[in-house]
């Protein structure tokens, strides 16, 4: 019997042997082992896509998209232009369905779509939104393409001008080539926005018990419904980032460049900088908590680095403050003198956070000049030099800037 105990001990002790190597090494060492990265934890950033190689997609272009409607027709054109001589490097052409919201008129349900903010400037159709200076603007638009300006989302009304319906159009084609995804009776989507890879549109809708949701549908197979979390209703738009997808609902939304938070802004929510998150919805009290307000920011033009953020101040300069601290940093930037009687809003920051551009135009008008050619200035983000025009016959005042990769 003592044998056959001391057999039993011996056995005992090896398997605990081998346990604590398998178990207890990162305790022998005294170095605690970092956890391996969970396989379906999200990738807030943009970085991870693979995307076509095109001159929209290519370092050091500058996107930019603009709203034409004649008689019989109505379209967008997306630009990719070098920003060292403004020579055009390619045009896209995506028309615009006859059902499609581009603007909103009497006895028609009201649609809020970033393509109304687009067309509207030259139609006097009034933003559906509150606010429409162009640091609002400018990321509304964004969100309607895919990273590679491919596709373009839309709002489809139906004939009696009451249901709407997500959808999309593909670049070069004609007014009969789009996508209608939503096919229910009575459908009540909004907001229509594309993810980053144009594989699905997103946008808010309200549930037959008129809950409000933000949904998603394929842009391939069936196009079902996909429900995505929360909404506020139809009043904010959305914007869609990372990898899987993910929408946030809140106004000037720019993404910082390592993916790990992002500028909005929503009505009582206190804060300019958030922690992006894992899922869909609008920002809440709770994200407020954690958001760093930048100091006297009234309007976001982009990030200038991971930590820094350009704004345009309540005295109409533009100064870049810390994203950590929400304190300015160097010297403010005047675009247009005190005399002038004008004001710039900012659109779109470099890539490499150098430089930015404006608009400049009267208050409260954007396409007042007759001949219709904008007055665009690329300017120093550190207030270094002098203010650049540019200059590009095709682009108006009605031109949105997009991008600069």
């Amino acid at each position: 019997m003592l044998l056959a105990l001391r057999g039993k001990v011996a056995v005992l002790v090896a398997v605990l042997a081998v346990l604590c190597v398998q178990g207890c090494g990162s305790s022998q060492s005294g170095e605690e082992e970092e956890p391996a990265p969970a396989p379906s934890a999200p990738y807030w950033g943009n970085r991870g896509y693979a995307l076509p190689d095109s001159p929209f997609t290519r370092e050091d272009t500058v996107v930019t998209a603009t709203c034409s409607m004649g008689a019989r027709y109505a379209g967008v054109n997306v630009q990719a232009w070098d920003p060292e001589g403004w020579e055009l490097r390619e045009t896209r052409n995506f028309f615009i369905p006859v059902d499609a919201a581009f603007t909103n008129y009497p006895d028609a349900k009201e649609v809020h779509s970033p393509l109304v903010d687009l067309c509207g400037v030259s139609s006097e159709s009034p933003s559906p939104y509150a606010v429409d200076d162009l640091e609002y603007v400018t990321p509304r638009v964004r969100a309607l393409f895919d990273l590679a300006y491919t596709r373009m989302a839309v709002v489809l009304r139906d004939a009696d001008g009451e249901a709407t319906h997500a959808g999309y159009v593909g670049s070069g084609g004609n007014a009969d080539d789009f996508v209608r995804l939503g096919d229910g009776q009575g459908d009540d989507e909004q907001n229509a926005v594309m993810a980053p890879d144009g594989r699905s549109v997103w946008f808010t809708y309200i549930t037959a018990d008129g809950e409000r949701r933000i949904g998603s549908r394929s842009t391939e197979g069936d196009h079902r419904l996909s429900d995505e979390g929360p909404a506020i209703g139809h009043d904010l738009p959305l914007t869609v980032t990372g990898k899987p997808p993910r929408a946030v609902q809140a106004t000037m939304v720019h993404l910082a460049p390592d993916g790990r938070r992002l500028t909005a802004t929503a009505p009582k929510i206190y804060g300019h900088v958030f922690h992006t998150r894992d899922a869909s919805g609008p920002l809440t009290a709770a994200s407020g908590r954690s958001a760093t307000l930048l100091s006297g920011c009234v309007g976001i033009v982009g990030w200038v680095a991971d930590e820094r953020v350009l704004c345009r101040t309540q005295s109409d300069n533009f100064r870049t403050v810390d994203a950590r601290s929400g304190r300015a940093e160097g010297n403010a930037v005047a675009v247009v003198r005190e005399d002038d009687g004008r004001v710039a809003e900012g659109m779109v920051v470099s890539a490499d956070g150098e430089k930015f551009i404006v608009s400049v135009h009267s208050p409260n008008d954007r396409s007042g000049q007759p001949w219709g050619l904008g007055d665009f200035r690329v300017v120093s983000t550190s207030g270094e030099g002098v203010a650049v025009p540019v200059s590009a016959e095709s682009l108006t005042n009605d031109t949105v800037f997009l991008e600069w990769r």
